[in-house]
């Protein structure tokens, strides 16, 4: 039997046990550096099966790494299990029905993402009990992606520095390769402390807080117009002093998350965007703190690696849906606007090239995909981030996408998490699995293959160092 073969009997027998795992998982979404019990679940089962686990690694209490094998090569299988806040909702339900109201929920799938790493750490175990192996297998599972970089900590703290290479995957609603670069970000809280006082009997006592955080949103707002066309500035008022208006607020906060396509260019945005906060806090005659939240880098493609994870991605082709799951991706999408399919398929067709664009425009009003989107070597830009980034610049690293959501279902929503405990879900996460195992092993076994990957990292290393982005004496936050 070919590992191929044997990778796709293995997955489907156990799809029972793994989809329960990445149900029990979304059964207690907890968000970053928080994920006490998503953590465990993982954790204990890897060790269950035989795994050798280190948990709280690197200094984050969530972090693990389960090993199985010895020596070289090191080959790294990548899983997340974070949530979201305020994304609570009912799994199988097409419309918004939060379980707990403003509660976290599973909005990104990474109850998924993490599962079919363990599950393809599975597949090569039992590979290797049957026919040998040779190398290292590594799972890592990372807290805290969603807003807190869990990764680049990781790699800060030297976690990657032994790892020959790196695969990983994300929920998506169709299958294709990963492969566009990414924005760096940066992200920090700005904290002004002013006087308070009676708002109406001695206002000019009083120092506004929160007028100096209004003032240094109006100024961001315009700096938008003097920074590269792809940077953002997003930004959310944490605190804002009180609900009472006849008190002068003596404290306030706003978080800004600052994206750009380079590291260097998100460095500058932010120097920036602290002058403007420096200039609010002059204005308002009130004190102005930074607290560096954190920050990743910008995703670095490896295209050696790549072509061996989209010829996996190819042979296991695409899962048979049920009428009954038809039926129901079909509710999700009437959910969805004409606005959420004309940018799902513009984020399909970026992965493809030309030929991307014509797929994505052939796709009419198919709902759950029975084809793999085609891929290309594109400078295309993914206008989001991921900490996969960092991993991508200290060691060659592919990714893919497989369809666990109906058609169009955009990242961060009701309808995702709606989506993440169902059939249709657990289907892609499984195809995942397989595109996981089958990668890793060819890397373990496949020394020319692995040079390849070496070979291009090496060369673009060389042009550009890699500095990690959190400063050293940064430490991770909830909040």
């Amino acid at each position: 039997m070919s590992a191929h073969d044997f990778i796709d009997r293995y997955i489907d027998q156990h799809q029972a046990r793994f989809s329960a795992l990445s149900d029990a998982i979304w059964d207690v979404p907890e968000t970053r550096f928080e994920e006490t019990q998503s953590s465990a679940l993982l954790a204990d089962t890897l060790a269950q099966e035989g795994f050798e686990v280190e948990r709280g690694v690197g200094g984050l209490d969530t972090a693990l790494i389960a090993s199985i094998g010895h020596g070289q090569p090191v080959i790294a299988i990548l899983g997340e299990f974070d949530a979201l806040a305020g994304l609570s909702q009912q799994a199988g339900c097409a419309t918004p029905e939060p379980l707990v109201e403003n509660g976290n929920g599973h909005g990104c799938g990474h109850n998924l993402l993490g599962t079919a790493g363990l599950a393809a750490a599975f597949a090569i175990k039992a590979w290797w009990a049957e026919q040998g192996g040779r190398g290292t297998l590594r799972f890592y599972g990372c807290p805290g992606e969603e807003g807190g970089s869990g990764k680049t900590f990781m790699v800060r703290e030297g976690l990657f520095d032994d790892v020959d290479a790196a695969v990983t995957w994300h929920p998506e609603g169709f299958s294709g390769m990963f492969n566009l670069s990414t924005l760096a970000n940066i992200q920090a809280a700005f904290h002004f402390k002013g006087v308070a006082a009676h708002a109406a009997n001695s206002p000019h006592l009083g120092r506004s807080a929160l007028d100096a955080v209004t003032l240094m949103n109006t100024g961001a707002n315009f700096l938008r117009e003097h920074i590269v066309q792809e940077a953002r500035l997003h930004y959310a008022v944490t605190q804002t002093g009180g609900v009472s208006p006849n008190v002068v607020q003596a404290d306030a906060e706003v978080l800004y998350l600052i994206r750009a396509p380079q590291l260097d260019q998100a460095q500058d945005i932010y120097h920036r965007v602290i002058n403007i906060a420096k200039g609010a806090a002059l204005m308002t005659d009130t004190q102005m703190t930074v607290r560096f939240d954190k920050a990743c880098s910008s995703y670095v493609p490896n295209r050696a690696l790549e072509a061996v994870m989209e010829r996996n991605l190819h042979h296991f082709g695409l899962p048979h849906y049920t009428a009954q799951e038809q039926a129901f991706a079909a509710a999700i999408r009437a959910t969805l606007s004409k606005d959420d399919l004309r940018n799902a398929r513009l984020n399909a067709a970026r992965t493809g090239g030309e030929a991307g664009i014509a797929w994505a425009e052939a796709l009419g009003d198919k709902v759950l995909m029975d084809e793999v989107a085609p891929y290309a070597v594109t400078r295309e830009l993914l206008y989001g981030s991921t900490d996969v980034g960092d991993v991508s610049w200290v060691t060659p690293t592919a990714q893919c996408f497989a369809p666990c959501f109906a058609f169009g279902t955009p990242l961060h929503t009701w309808q995702l998490v709606a989506q993440g405990r169902t059939p249709i879900a657990h289907k892609g996460m499984c195809l995942a699995a397989k595109v996981l195992a089958a990668t890793a092993l060819t890397l373990l076994h496949d020394d020319a293959a692995l040079a390849r990957c070496r070979e291009e990292f090496d060369r673009v290393r060389r042009e550009q160092p890699y500095v990690c982005p959190i400063p050293a004496g940064v430490q991770p936050s909830t909040l």
